[in-house]
């Protein structure tokens, strides 16, 4: 059986190799843990093999981990569906949050945000297949929330997240990756150097090498880290 600690030593090379195809550094791509359903203790063991950034989908358990884990530098990502009812919690115990899919949300958590911490760091989801199953923005009005966005005083706008549909082979992969990559590139064309966006959190353990390919910055993965997981009890 692999650990947690070989499975990320084999997750590091697979970003190693993707990033030297690709004429990048390794050390331009975060890996982001996905610790969803994970305990404390797995998350520890990540740590201390050097992972830093953890990804959470569910309020209540994470705040129980991040309670835990306080004494551990540990940067906390929310990556799950966002409710406005816990926007004040995520905004006062999160570093960062990759999927903000409407402007109520954004406001929400930057009002939320006390000043006297760093600016929370938010990715922008674009639903880039358009499917009616998941959140995100649509392609032609991520624009217009992006000026919206870099209006409010408490937030950083960092980039943009995507979760595409399933693809069946590396080709296929890489050319919707290479139309968020596209649409941010656009993006930052009508934006000072100041706003420009620098991350495209984008790659899963299926399609971490694609999306390196054409851009991420960071990868998520879950299961090639943590191994198979236990249904969630509802």
């Amino acid at each position: 059986m692999h650990s947690i600690i070989s499975r990320i030593v084999s997750v590091r090379q697979r970003i190693k190799t993707a990033a030297e195809k690709a004429g990048r550094s390794e050390r331009d791509i975060v890996l982001l843990a996905v610790s969803k359903t994970r305990s404390h203790m797995a998350i520890n063991e990540a740590f201390e093999a050097r992972v830093h950034a953890f990804g959470e989908n569910y309020v209540q358990e994470a705040i129980e981990k991040i309670d835990r884990l306080k004494e551990k530098s540990i940067i906390w990502h929310f990556i799950g569906a966002l409710q406005t009812n816990k926007t004040r919690i995520i905004a006062d115990r999160f570093d960062w949050v990759h999927s903000v899919d409407r402007m109520k949300i954004a406001q929400r958590l930057n009002n939320h945000r006390d000043p006297a911490q760093r600016r929370l760091n938010i990715c922008l989801q674009v639903n880039i297949d358009n499917e009616a199953s998941k959140a995100g923005l649509s392609t032609t009005t991520v624009g217009d929330a992006v000026k919206q966005v870099l209006e409010l005083p408490h937030i950083r706008l960092r980039g943009l997240m995507a979760i595409p549909a399933p693809r069946d082979n590396e080709s296929a992969q890489r050319s919707v990756f290479a139309r968020v990559r596209t649409l941010q590139e656009e993006i930052n064309s009508g934006l000072d150097n100041s706003q420009k966006l620098d991350t495209l959190s984008m790659g899963m353990s299926a399609d971490l090498e694609a999306a390196i390919q054409e851009g991420a910055t960071v990868v998520r993965i879950g299961t090639d880290i943590f191994g198979p997981r236990e249904r969630r009890a509802e």
